[in-house]
């Protein structure tokens, strides 16, 4: 029996929530660009090209969010690092709201983050197998080529 590729490796809970979570920061972030190009439209901002700007800027965090959001429904291995990056991020905005009296916001942008960076680190890492951990640099004595012909 062959292991499947992490390209279409099963999704477990700790995936699905992950993805969830990030889906729902997605579309949120997607939001604010739909907000600021609304400000644009109806002439609401003072500074058209910071408001250009900054709704561009905050679409392509969107788009890079949904991005990760398919990765952790694929399972991937690489979105482990991006999300705790991304929600490490977002807890000084939450402290920084909740210093700008907006609590249930920061609360909100807090939990979020904080169940993110948790699923994250809970999703099952790469493991290697057979004499492999014996290495105690982690080398691999097969000068680096799995057994079923992967790389």
């Amino acid at each position: 029996m062959t292991e499947p590729t992490p390209a279409i490796r099963e999704a477990r809970g700790s995936h699905r929530v992950a993805g969830l979570l990030t889906l729902i920061e997605a579309l949120v972030v997607l939001g604010f660009a739909v907000f600021y190009a609304y400000e644009m439209v109806t002439g609401a901002t003072d500074d058209l090209a910071r408001a250009a700007t900054s709704g561009v800027l905050i679409l392509v965090f969107g788009v890079a969010l949904l991005v990760l959001a398919r990765g952790w429904s694929r399972a991937a291995e690489w979105a482990r690092t991006p999300t705790v990056l991304w929600n490490a991020l977002l807890l000084p905005v939450a402290w920084s709201l909740h210093e700008s009296d907006r609590t249930p916001v920061a609360l909100a942008v807090g939990v979020v983050s904080v169940a993110s960076i948790a699923a994250a680190v809970a999703t099952p890492g790469r493991r290697r197998g057979g004499d492999d951990e014996a290495d105690g640099a982690g080398a691999r004595s097969d000068g680096g080529r799995r057994r079923d012909g992967l790389s």
